[in-house]
């Protein structure tokens, strides 16, 4: 970590300053030894993808309490975070609205009937077309948003076959590649501690900011990659896959889910503690089935998590807490999420006291344990998270930023806490980049958002703005 970010230093200097961030105009530190620089309306992070592995959970043993993985590789634009995510929103916060979109899924025609979706496998009869149905099998394995690694179980010719998927929804090189690092044979385990959540991420940003009078920031070329992914972004519509909205009490391809197992759902043990269950329709507690969260504030320190509705089937999800409420995330290497949100103060000075957050996790994690015993997880070996909107200190009027993983950093800008009121926002991954962006209030979230939409989000930091920051990742 060190050698990224002193070698990131040097690199910024190098950069015009409409590539970079706005560190330069003044910045100040806070008492956990966090950098801010300046408030703006978006910022994108560039050199997401990558190469890498991390310690993929095969098994929990409650009894002995130990838990098994082997080293699983990965490699893509935007891996691993092209993999299934959750979505995680932490109080004092209100959602009023979220919503999934991805390229051109509102034309997708059904290939099989719900049984065949639901349960991740169909039957096929005809010798000459098992070609043509492997096709779409790989097709429907993006759609279902299975991830790279996972198991597929199908019936071709009436004989059950299984494999390990390798289509990540990216062109064919890319698929192959991501595949070819994979290890399937050692077992590895990870004897650091995982800490609970505020003290993890608030360490891990700590040090990203650290030197951000600098910032981190790549050559040029890393700004001409934010432009060739707006460009890229053309094309066919982005369709909704999953929407809320908290005034209508309507939900569509969502779960709301939260940490509370064995209250209604889920389970509970002394070895690791809770596992997800059901959310109630205020998020504080657990529920038998799945609820839609009210139009409600989430108090401090409750968390709810979003997933997909398509529930884990026994081999689709990869490996999950036994008993626990298992569903699949939002998967591909390009995908959109929308949220309208406040996150008032409520005064709270206890743990995570008057901190809301919004991030996104590997799903791995809260399938199997987001907090608890480090080798139980994949976090603590980089499979994933992004902090899109986090206080990082209580009663803090700032949200930072920052990207957790084998490849890491955090930008020091910052966007200003909407205490007063909602505001729209998007987070678009899409080329390797990650962008956000704070929206105009009018902007709806309909059924489907036009490429040049999308484009419009991805090429922001495109043009000279005090408003934009570009955070450019040096690597590991």
């Amino acid at each position: 970590m060190r050698y990224l970010f002193t070698a990131a230093a040097l690199i910024a200097a190098t950069l015009p300053a409409s590539f970079a961030d706005h560190c330069s105009e003044g910045s100040s530190q806070d008492a956990l030894g966090n950098w801010y620089c300046q408030p703006v309306k978006a910022i994108t992070y560039t050199g997401v993808g990558g190469k890498g592995s991390y310690n993929k959970i095969t098994n929990m043993d409650s009894t002995s309490g130990k838990c098994s993985s082997f080293a699983y590789g990965y490699s893509g634009s935007m891996s691993p975070l092209d993999e299934e995510v959750s979505l995680h929103f932490r109080g004092p916060l209100r959602l009023k609205q979220f919503a999934v979109y991805t390229p051109g899924s509102s034309g997708k025609k059904a290939r099989r009937g719900a049984h065949g979706r639901r349960h991740g496998h169909a039957h096929f009869h005809e010798h000459n077309n098992e070609v043509r149905e492997a096709e779409a099998e790989a097709e429907e394995v993006m759609q279902e948003k299975r991830a790279v690694g996972d198991i597929v179980v199908a019936t071709i010719n009436g004989q059950v076959v299984s494999w390990t998927n390798q289509y990540s929804g990216q062109p064919a090189t890319s698929a192959a590649a991501a595949a070819a690092s994979t290890s399937t044979g050692a077992k590895t385990t990870v004897t650091s501690t995982l800490v609970q959540a505020a003290a993890q991420k608030q360490s891990s940003t700590s040090a990203a900011a650290s030197s951000a009078a600098a910032s981190s920031a790549a050559p040029s070329s890393a700004a001409s990659s934010s432009s060739s992914s707006s460009s890229a972004a053309s094309g066919s519509s982005w369709g909704q896959t999953a929407h809320y909205n908290s005034a209508q009490g309507s939900a569509k391809g969502v779960t709301f889910l939260n940490h509370m197992g064995g209250s209604g759902s889920g389970v509970f043990d002394y070895t690791f503690g809770n596992s997800l269950s059901y959310s109630s329709a205020d998020g504080t507690k657990g529920a038998s089935s799945a609820q839609v969260l009210s139009d409600t504030m989430l108090p401090s320190n409750v968390e709810v998590v979003i997933m997909s509705d398509k529930k884990c089937g026994d081999t689709d999800c990869g490996y999950t807490r036994p008993q626990g409420v298992s569903y699949h995330g939002f998967g591909g290497a390009k995908k959109a999420f929308f949220f309208e949100f406040s996150m008032p103060k409520d005064g709270n000075t206890g743990v995570n006291g008057d901190m809301p957050a919004i991030w996104m996790l590997n799903a791995q994690i809260p399938r199997t344990l987001q907090y608890g015993k480090a080798e139980c997880s994949c976090w603590t070996t980089g499979c994933g998270e992004f902090d899109i909107f986090e206080v990082l200190q209580s009663g803090y009027n700032r949200c930072k930023s920052t990207l957790h993983g084998n490849v890491a950093g955090g930008d020091s800008d910052y966007f200003d806490r909407p205490t007063d009121g909602t505001i729209k926002a998007a987070l678009i991954l899409y080329d390797d980049n990650i962008h956000i962006k704070i929206l105009d209030n009018s902007v709806t979230f309909g059924p489907s958002m036009s490429s040049d939409d999308i484009s419009a989000i991805c090429s922001s930091t495109a043009t000279q703005s005090k408003s934009v920051s570009l955070f450019a990742l040096a690597g590991k």
